[in-house]
């Protein structure tokens, strides 16, 4: 199976643009060929329900509460992520288990001549691969991650029971737009007609955007964070791998505090934006039904506070301040763009440590002077290149770095890298690896 399997691998990856693999080369700016996979398949994502997730940051994390809030009440959740970390069956799961390996290479060998004739990308035949897993293995919810924008993202061909939109912020300027209001007009691309919609955090320049696409679609529209917030308790059970919140709606407080794995920077703000979009979710008649026969218990959110105790464990969720060693303290975070880095070195500025070691490499499309300026200057640094095509050369990296004062050296790998910083950290030093999921993917 092993061998047949990486056949298969090997024929999607020579047949397929890869867009985390080669950048907007593969980006198909249409439905056309998601459509036409679906419709040879016989249009699976209209034989489940759904709950459709889009935003700049925090989108994967809020996809994995959401589910594991699913998982809680004993819903069959399907979950769609992108991109993958090691295996790409990670971007397809069910109750947190991924795709088993048959099942990929029966639809590719079933499917092979439809592949050939319609030349979709790989995330595009991904997207029809995991509508088909779900329809089959009759999923009660799938919760799909957009994995670029949102209006002509290939994941916008379904009709959900909720519209999530996390935070706008500047990414893949090259291809959704130079400005907030720009970016913020292809995420709202996912608002549905009479479809409710959550915005995660309210944004001066974005949100008569969102309220704008919600009025001609006759949507109804939150802002999670004007109604929720949620407090970190420090009560010396907080770690990097675990940590206590309060909720509070509307000032006042909200039920009991809950633990979670959930842990690091944005974190407060996606557990608001999933705990609002739960809410919603649970008063719609639709999702009631779904739940009728699976649960007397409350959905929530007693089944939420259950599900996010759970998180890392019901839905696999990695790469998201991920802790990988102690002595020194090794911490992984997926943080790749300006807003992102602010809110990791945030958190780090409120650590306790020795020294600070940082394990970087970007892509080659990034803005390297914003991403570079989030950087603190106190820090040791061991640059290197994700193996991939789409990665920045390290030594290019470094001189960048130099230009605004951080000071390191250029590695041949992430893995060498890593290797000279743990050498070089004492004890009670921080080590941390950031910069690109590809980056995180080779350390994890």
């Amino acid at each position: 199976m092993h061998q047949q399997y990486q056949e298969t691998l090997d024929f999607l990856y020579a047949q397929l643009p890869m867009y985390h693999r080669v950048g907007a080369t593969a980006y198909k700016k249409d439905l056309g060929n998601t459509l036409a996979l679906c419709a040879h398949l016989g249009n699976p994502h209209h034989r489940f329900p759904t709950v459709h997730i889009a935003g700049t940051n925090g989108k994967g994390s809020v996809t994995h509460l959401i589910a594991a809030a699913c998982q809680a009440a004993g819903l069959k959740t399907g979950m769609y992520v992108s991109p993958h970390y090691k295996d790409f069956r990670e971007r397809i799961k069910i109750n947190g288990n991924y795709i088993p390996k048959q099942r990929v290479i029966e639809f590719v060998e079933q499917n092979k001549e439809a592949i050939q004739q319609i030349q979709p990308s790989f995330f595009e035949l991904c997207v029809a691969m995991a509508f088909d897993h779900f329809a089959k293995e009759k999923v009660d919810i799938a919760i799909i991650e957009v994995g670029l924008g949102g209006r002509l993202d290939s994941t916008n061909v379904i009709q959900p029971l909720l519209s999530v939109i996390t935070n706008i912020s500047y990414d893949h300027m090259d291809l959704l737009g130079n400005t907030l209001p720009q970016i913020a007009g292809e995420k709202a691309g996912i608002i549905k007609p009479n479809t409710p919609v959550v915005i995660g955090e309210t944004q001066p320049e974005t949100k008569s955007v969102f309220e704008k696409k919600a009025e001609e679609q006759q949507a109804p529209i939150w802002f999670a964070d004007q109604e929720v917030q949620v407090e970190l308790v420090p009560d010396g059970r907080t770690s990097p791998e675990r940590a206590r919140y309060q909720v509070n709606q509307r000032g006042a407080p909200y039920g009991p505090l809950f633990e979670t794995d959930a842990v690091g920077p944005y974190q407060q703000k996606n557990l608001a934006t999933a705990i609002k979009s739960l809410e919603i979710l649970a008063q719609l008649p639709a999702f009631q039904e779904i739940c009728a026969n699976k649960t007397k218990t409350p959905f929530f959110p007693e089944l939420v506070w259950k599900g996010f105790a759970q998180l890392k464990e019901l839905t696999r969720l990695q790469g998201r301040w991920q802790q990988i060693g102690t002595q020194p303290t090794i911490l992984c975070d997926s943080a790749h763009n300006e807003a992102g880095l602010s809110a990791a070195f945030a958190a780090v500025a409120g650590m306790t440590f020795e020294q600070l070691h940082i394990v970087t490499g970007f892509v080659n499309d990034k803005d390297l002077g914003k991403a570079l300026k989030q950087f603190p200057v106190d820090a040791s640094y061991y640059f290197a290149k994700a193996n991939i095509p789409r990665g920045l050369d390290a030594r290019e990296l470094r001189e960048a770095a130099a230009a605004l004062g951080l000071k390191g050296k250029a590695y041949t790998s992430v893995k060498n890298a890593l290797r000279a910083a743990r050498r070089k950290a004492g004890p009670s030093d921080l080590i941390l690896v950031i910069g690109s999921i590809f980056v995180v993917a080779e350390v994890i």
